[in-house]
């Protein structure tokens, strides 16, 4: 009798899910982290024409609404799709297109990679990108003796990891007309014995970059297309691309439009006169999932390269402090124009002289507007004593947590132990403005966040070195590192009424992930079990 009144109740529990308001997809047995502002837990999320209807327990969901698509989560985490706050799609398809250098061990493989690239591809103007002397036992930078030799007649283009700095052979530093008497503002030309070297720093890399060709479009979309799928596979659903030319904006609109770019993207212009135009023509502008409202200025080089801008020497290089590669004129007319038209002003700011002389600069904004969120990427070094104008001028930290780790070879001999306590400081500058936007800086760094979390939150890279964490009293909690690529991530580009955390009449754009998300004191990789932007399924292990 018993068997027989539960097999009733259980067929009238089943067939009343079917009986509700109609749903394109029900998600249940799921563990969902909404990321509201008192992170509510649910187990069960309806959608309708992409849109959140209701998250709540189990029982209710599955008997207020019914679906042709019903998906069991197996009692896996679902999260709201994570945003790369600061990464670089089109970079990152050069990359996958040049000569792959990462990694290398030496100069001697470098050499090696780009011979093989070359017998392969033959092309008439050779770009590589990734390389780091760290790597190779050495703090001196290279120099295109060998280069030379192997190819006298080709142009060759080696980009360093921090893509600051490039290494050229003499027949393209010939075309660009760069000698040992050249002089370029904001760069840096490498000298012996009174020749160049071809090591470039900064702005002295322009006269080669403009003569690096683009690649065939059809083999750069391609590329594009297999990094949105590397994306997906991690469950990010969004990237803050750092900087575009104007030519770019049709690139990504007929992504869109013919080949199925779904992930959001945030665009910065760079300040062209063409990307200026191009605000004060259209706006605030959005094309499906393209937004586009903020410009990226390039305050300073990168530390590793010795071109970000110090307030003092650098320890391992005396008398020499970096470089402000765009001028403070020109840097106060983009302001001007981002607060004409709605724009952010997100400014590249590695050195704590160039981080010192935003926050000064910001602070015109933040007397017009307080919730402004213009954005300083990086603030990696910062003199302690200006760490309050964050919070004082309502300044937006946007930072890379596996930059520490990478970085954690070299940084003290760079700016010394004093600077270390301004360096890196990701708790400090939380605890200044309450929020983080976080990303990778791909492909500089991994496209992985769990790298990025455990960077973060053990201050470890993914051989779990160094021991004890890289000054661990700037780690940063879980919740929170999550919370800087969800709903802190939507709020640093004016999306957090639709993006950043699973709320009635949002999108519904989340990731369900194979392994449960916990804080773990050995890094483990993780990828997502099923991946979806605005209720579409964009990616599956299945």
């Amino acid at each position: 009798m018993k068997k027989a009144l539960f097999i009733l109740i259980s067929i009238l529990i089943l067939s009343s899910c079917y009986k509700g308001k109609s749903v394109d997809l029900i998600i249940h047995n799921a563990n969902i982290h909404t990321m509201n502002e008192t992170n509510d837990l649910a187990q069960a999320i309806a959608i309708k024409d992409g849109k959140i209807v209701e998250l709540g327990p189990e029982r209710q969901i599955l008997n207020k609404y019914s679906s042709d698509e019903i998906i069991d989560a197996q009692g896996k985490d679902l999260y709201p799709g994570l945003t790369d706050c600061h990464g670089h799609i089109l970079s990152y398809a050069d990359q996958k297109l040049s000569v792959d250098l990462v990694g290398a061990k030496s100069m001697d493989e470098v050499l090696f990679r780009t011979e093989k690239y070359q017998s392969k591809h033959h092309r008439k103007f050779i770009l590589g990108r990734g390389w780091d002397q760290s790597l190779w036992g050495t703090t001196e930078f290279p120099t295109n003796e060998s280069l030379n030799k192997l190819f006298p007649h080709i142009p060759v283009c080696l980009i360093r990891i921090d893509g600051h700095a490039l290494l050229a052979n003499d027949k393209l530093l010939e075309m660009a007309g760069i000698n040992s008497e050249s002089n370029i503002e904001g760069g840096i030309i490498h000298l012996k014995n009174g020749k160049c070297t071809g090591f470039l720093v900064d702005n002295a890399m322009l006269p080669v970059q403009n003569l690096v060709p683009e690649y065939p479009v059809k083999e750069k979309i391609s590329a594009i297309l297999e990094i949105q799928e590397e994306l997906l596979q991690y469950g990010i659903t969004g990237v803050h691309e750092a900087g575009i030319d104007f030519e770019d904006i049709e690139l990504f609109k007929n992504l869109i439009d013919q080949h199925g770019l779904s992930i959001n993207v945030y665009a910065m212009l760079m300040p062209s006169e063409k990307n200026i135009s191009f605000a004060e023509k259209h706006g605030i502008y959005t094309y499906k999932n393209l937004l586009i409202r903020s410009f990226k200025v390039m305050g300073d080089g990168a530390l590793g390269s010795r071109g970000a801008f110090l307030k003092h020497d650098y320890e391992d290089a005396p008398g020499h402090r970096g470089v402000l590669t765009t001028s403070v004129e020109f840097m106060n007319r983009v302001a001007s124009i981002a607060m004409k038209f709605g724009y952010q002003m997100n400014t590249h700011a590695i050195g704590d002289s160039t981080n010192k002389i935003m926050l000064k600069m910001y602070k015109r904004i933040f007397t017009e507007n307080p919730d402004h969120r213009w954005r300083i990427e990086h603030a990696q070094v910062v003199d302690p004593s200006d760490f309050s104008l964050f919070s004082m001028y309502g300044v937006f930290p946007s930072v890379q947590p596996s930059h520490a780790v990478s970085d954690q070879r070299w940084a003290e001999a760079r700016i010394g132990v004093n600077r270390m306590k301004g360096a890196y400081a990701y708790r400090t500058l939380l605890d200044q403005y309450g929020m983080l936007a976080i990303g990778t800086d791909f492909p500089i760094e991994y496209i992985d966040p769990f790298n990025t979390i455990h960077a973060a939150v053990r201050r470890q890279n993914q051989e779990n070195y160094p021991t004890g964490g890289f000054y661990v009293n700037q780690s940063i909690t879980l919740e929170e590192c999550l919370k800087g690529m969800t709903i802190w991530a939507a709020f640093a580009s004016f999306q957090e009424n639709e993006l950043g955390s699973l709320e009635k009449g949002k999108n519904a754009t989340f990731v369900i992930f194979d392994e449960p998300i916990v804080d773990r004191s050995e890094y483990k990789a993780n990828f997502a079990w099923k991946t979806f932007i605005k209720g579409k399924q964009k990616y599956s292990v299945n």
